[in-house]
């Protein structure tokens, strides 16, 4: 696919701008990536494998918070959220406070190119980021490398990395993360019905650093 101002940092300072105003003016957190169903799949497969409660959960181009703060009220204690968007951080911030989520740690950060500090989560969830990245109209291809490259970094070995995308289909996330993840397992998301055919319009996969 072709090279968008989706994948450009300036359209989403624009566009948490915007939805910052608008929380501030009449409360309303703004989109929830994928819908409210994706986090729930997303919640549920943590809960059924287990996953203890004080795991370190990284949420990567944490938007509006929302997930994190669903994260929270499942029990979750230890999250942490970036965005290279001041403005998404604000954003999340505000969210935070207005659930009393005061445990949920935020930073801006481009995880391109993560500070030191970045590392050691047994948990990143990525819900559209790569699918930002993967639209950059500067080198989506270096930049998608670097990614790869990020999550090896941050990620604990054994840790697991749960990734939802719109733009890409099983297989080729496969591949895009086929150095140094392996899959675990494919999570339901919503389907849609075109021409008498039903689809998914999402795919959601979990992986596991090796």
């Amino acid at each position: 696919f072709s090279p968008s101002v989706l994948g450009t940092r300036e359209h989403w300072d624009a566009a948490y701008e915007r939805e910052l105003q608008t929380f501030q003016d009449i409360g309303d957190t703004g989109e929830i990536w994928f819908g409210e169903e994706s986090m729930v799949f997303l919640i549920r497969w943590l809960e059924k494998h287990k996953v203890p409660l004080d795991s370190s959960v990284l949420d990567i181009g944490t938007g509006n918070g929302v997930l994190l703060v669903e994260l929270a009220k499942s029990g979750y204690m230890n999250l942490t959220g970036i965005d290279y968007s001041p403005s998404a951080i604000q954003l999340s911030e505000k969210v935070r406070e207005k659930e009393g989520m005061s445990n949920i740690k935020l930073k801006v950060e481009d995880f391109l190119a993560p500070s030191a500090e970045l590392s050691g989560f047994d948990i990143c969830i990525d819900k559209g980021t790569f699918d930002a990245v993967s639209l950059d109209p500067s080198d989506a291809v270096g930049k998608r490398k670097l990614y790869v490259g990020s999550l090896r970094r941050v990620l604990k070995p054994e840790g697991f990395f749960l990734i939802t995308s719109c733009n890409w289909t099983k297989e080729e996330l496969l591949n895009a993360f086929r150095e140094g993840f392996e899959i675990l397992e494919e999570l339901p998301t919503p389907k849609f019905c075109f021409g008498g055919r039903i689809g998914n319009s999402v795919t959601a996969l979990v992986f596991q650093r090796k």
